[in-house]
């Protein structure tokens, strides 16, 4: 009798299984979500190239860093990309950071050929975020 429960509930289970989206792994696998499946990526990308640029700017100009408008357009890129944006930025800040202790240790690197030895915050975030 328990076997043909068993066995029912495996045929039931399969006749009703529902196909399911696999996630994408990674960080990169989650922004290239957030570019196909968002409805305009580079309008997104490009939002949160600004973001970064102003956040510069912002501390180069010794401006509060933490404002209500910096973090109210925070919310508004967030809002409309939704986490893969915040994964998005994670990563650029990782990058940048990467790019900081190679220079730190003599270690050349392809935005070093592109600035050609003058690099500033935002050529940098021009160079590595390319949406």
């Amino acid at each position: 009798m328990f076997e043909f429960i068993a066995i029912a509930l495996i045929i039931f289970l399969f006749l009703n299984r529902k196909k399911r989206k696999k996630k994408p792994r990674g960080l990169d696998a989650e922004l290239k979500e957030l570019v196909e499946n968002s409805t305009d990526p580079t309008g997104i990308g490009l939002d949160i190239k600004r973001f970064l640029l102003s956040v510069i700017d912002d501390d180069k100009n010794d401006r509060e860093k933490f404002s209500d408008a910096q973090i109210a357009t925070a919310q508004r890129i967030l809002d409309r990309a939704g986490p893969a944006a915040f994964y998005w930025m994670v990563e650029i800040a990782s990058q940048l950071t990467f790019l900081a202790a190679a220079q730190i240790n003599g270690i050349t690197t392809n935005v070093d050929a592109e600035l050609k030895g003058s690099a500033t915050p935002e050529d940098v975030v021009r160079i590595v975020v390319q949406p």
